[in-house]
């Protein structure tokens, strides 16, 4: 019984560590100039803010974490921190999630590329969008 009881907590910490360590990729990029028309029911936006986004690149692993290399810049003449309720990204099945933590200074003008956490999901992020 003892044996019996190691043994499954041993593998339960063995694959909680491999998953923790699990890769990220980055997903295929989508052709140019594609806009998606999902419907927007509780009217998601992401806060109107000084941060113009430049560009982004979803990454994600195989158990279904979401991420974004997103790359902004600060278009205020002082300094700015970027929010998690700045950017929003729409996922595959048409729902609207934020960041999980988000919290970055920007210079006045300064353009920074971030790796941001937007959670878990079965479906991949296909935009990444601010308000400016």
């Amino acid at each position: 019984m003892y044996i019996t009881r190691l043994i499954g907590l041993v593998t339960l910490i063995m694959s909680s560590s491999v998953f923790a360590d699990e890769p990220l990729t980055f997903d295929r990029a989508l052709p140019r100039g594609v806009d998606f028309a999902f419907p927007n029911d509780k009217n998601q936006q992401p806060n109107v803010s000084d941060f113009e986004m430049l560009h982004f690149a979803p990454l994600s692993s195989e158990s279904g974490e979401r991420w974004a290399v997103v790359t902004l810049t600060n278009t205020a003449s002082g300094r700015r921190i970027l929010d998690k309720k700045d950017l929003i990204a729409l996922l595959a099945d048409g729902r609207r999630i934020y960041p999980e933590q988000l919290s970055q200074s920007f210079k006045p003008g300064e353009t920074l590329s971030l790796s941001i956490k937007f959670g878990q999901s079965d479906f991949p992020i296909v935009a990444v969008f601010s308000q400016n």
